[in-house]
């Protein structure tokens, strides 16, 4: 239990006072993602790394690192915005040596949710994964005994916040004021941080020690925003047709959920633009079920509070009140400018958005009867990966049961989407991937492991359509799967399923669906992106200009490295096209490559002039 507060300024001496009291056997929780008190976790750590008698076990989430560039290109583009795009964020030493596979055997590392495709390969990181539920990670760390737990706060004179990592923490000191938990509470005050009052409000006999020193305060971990290509805008626009008025919403980060957000705001303010946008879809059947302003407002109870959610609250669509909070979120990662908003938010409008555990968000549990009530008309709205053609998702894993990301609060709000009376999960991803020069689809037969298992299938959106699927037979629930899957794939995909006879042999394509491929897709989206009715960057981007055209040409090179075949027609392409436009020197200016002094240099020039090329064309 905590004694006197101790506020410090050497975060050395914090480790050592949490050595001596523990007797060098530390269990230490660190919350999700930016809420991680980095300065005195690495404090620890070089205690644990000097002294081989210390124990320390790490156990937490979404250990949040800056990318590591992998080739050359990679490192032209990012080193010179590093701290602009990502954050001057002190890293996590711990996850710097497992990523080097040089952490000491006294310091293991648990972690129950991946920052998306960090540990891929990485065997201490697949081998310490906890495969969890969000709601159910608490139980995992309780069970453990965890006696030290160590978070970034937020200060407001003698007031503390947890800010945007109420999550677990809170339940947490729950058990504790209950007697089912002892722990050392240790605090490190970042004033980037918002003040968030509510749930995650601390007093000062609630902590043990605190750090509170200018000089180890660093930026939070920054989310760079992606373009938002037009496959994320059609789906975006299908699934705003999906939300009614007056309901629920959750969403996540991401192109995706950018594009979700901007189409829900396009809906609100122009659903004359709206409507007449969606009956030019080429892909039949998805004129919006559901148009029109928001008279009444969403409410939004999210585990992730995204900028999405501000954009929307802005824009008045986000406005229904439930116990005094239009929206309650479990924890928040986002970009700089999604930390100033908040920061910078009048206290009024900020009470409005009150951060409570997961427990509270992701479950029905708990005062059911007043959450059912408030969640009428829910929409889960989450991104994966793949799904198969009997409406599995896989979500986190790969199919060598590699772990990409992590099961988090997905299956949650699925449960939660069959336990609601007019609730639907809505489960969305890009119908094809494009890795090593070759088009993959994104709806397969099967996989080996899944995130979502076929039995709780609702609705699966791709850019190519809705698919309804909840209550549906087997047959059904194929056909509407091949029918917003690409063209390219749907005959292999109809041909497995008459193997498998889950299909009539004399099933076909439906002739309204045979023309689902990129091209009608662009047609359909390139007047509204061209006038910007569809931003590539709903919510603005940290990216200069000239990075934002880099972009689409370097996930361009990405995608086609790796064939020979597809690289060779860059290079000739790029060996084709001069360099006379203005924007494409200040592209290759940007990467350092506008004097190239060796081959390697000038092969790495023409591809990027290539890619650059493509990238003009394609959008």
């Amino acid at each position: 239990m905590p004694g006197d507060l101790l506020i410090l300024s050497d975060p050395t001496a914090i480790a050592r006072r949490i050595v001596e009291k523990t007797g060098g056997d530390i269990r230490l929780a660190l919350p999700l993602g930016v809420g991680k008190a980095n300065t005195i976790v690495n404090a620890l750590t070089d205690l644990a790394i000097a002294d081989r008698s210390i124990r320390l076990h790490i156990l937490t989430a979404l250990t949040l690192q800056r990318p590591r560039p992998e080739t050359d290109l990679q490192a032209r583009f990012l080193d010179p915005a590093m701290d602009r795009l990502f954050g001057a964020y002190t890293p996590l030493d711990y996850a710097t040596r497992l990523l080097d596979g040089t952490l000491p055997a006294n310091i293991k590392v648990q972690e129950f949710f991946f920052q998306a495709g960090t540990w891929l390969g990485n065997p201490a990181a697949q081998q310490g994964y906890i495969p969890a539920n969000y709601t159910h990670a608490l139980h995992a760390l309780m069970d453990r005994f965890p006696n030290v737990i160590l978070q970034l706060l937020a200060r407001h004179g003698d007031r503390f916040s947890l800010s945007g990592n109420t999550d677990i923490t809170v339940d947490l000191l729950r058990a504790r004021a209950r007697g089912e938990q002892d722990f050392i509470l240790g605090g490190e005050i970042n004033p980037h941080l918002p003040f968030m009052p509510g749930a995650g409000e601390l007093s000062g006999d609630e902590l043990d020690c605190l750090l509170d020193d200018p000089a180890t305060q660093f930026e939070l971990f920054s989310v760079p925003k992606r373009p938002v290509a037009a496959a994320d805008h059609a789906i975006g626009l299908h699934v705003a047709g999906l939300v009614p008025d007056g309901g629920t919403l959750q969403i996540g980060i991401g192109s995706i959920g950018d594009a979700v957000a901007s189409s829900l705001i396009l809906r609100h303010r122009n659903p004359e633009i709206m409507r007449a946008i969606m009956t030019t879809a080429p892909f039949p059947g998805h004129v919006s079920a559901q148009g029109g302003r928001f008279e009444v407002g969403l409410y939004g109870v999210t585990e992730m509070l995204v900028q999405g959610f501000l954009e929307l609250a802005k824009a008045g669509v986000i406005r229904r009140k439930v116990d005094g909070a239009i929206v309650h979120a479990g924890f928040f990662v986002d970009c700089h400018d999604f930390y100033r908003s908040l920061r910078e938010m009048p206290e009024d409008e900020r009470m409005l958005i009150q951060m409570m555990p997961v427990s509270f968000t992701n479950q029905l549990y708990g005062d059911e009867s007043a959450k059912r009530e408030a969640r009428h008309n829910a929409r889960f709205v989450n991104a994966a990966m793949k799904a198969t053609a009997l409406g599995g998702v896989i979500s986190d894993v790969t199919e060598k049961g590699q772990i990409v990301s992590g099961v988090g609060g997905q299956f949650n709000f699925v449960d939660q989407a069959f336990a609601l009376r007019d609730a639907r999960a809505i489960i969305t991803l890009q119908a094809t991937r494009e890795s090593k020069g070759k088009v993959a689809s994104n709806i397969v037969w099967d996989h080996p492991h899944e995130t979502i298992p076929r039995h709780y299938r609702d609705i699966i959106v791709t850019e190519y359509g809705v698919a309804d699927l909840r209550g549906r037979s087997d047959a059904e629930c194929i056909m509407a799967m091949i029918s917003v899957a690409d063209s390219r794939f749907q005959p292999e995909l109809l041909e497995r399923a008459k193997a498998a006879g889950k299909v009539p042999r004399d099933a076909r394509v439906p002739k309204p669906h045979a023309t689902n491929t990129p091209q009608a897709l662009q047609s359909w989206l390139a007047p509204a992106m061209a006038e910007g009715t569809l931003a590539r960057f709903p919510f603005g981007t940290d990216f200069t200009e000239v990075e934002q055209r880099l972009l689409g040409a370097l996930g361009i090179l990405k995608a086609k490295s790796g064939s020979r075949r597809a690289m060779a027609r860059l290079l000739w392409r790029g060996l084709l096209s001069g360099t006379s436009d203005p924007q494409r020197r200040a592209c290759l200016e940007r990467l350092s490559l506008d004097h190239p002094r060796s081959l390697a240099d000038r092969l790495t020039r023409l591809a990027v002039k290539g890619a650059l090329e493509a990238a003009a064309a394609d959008s």
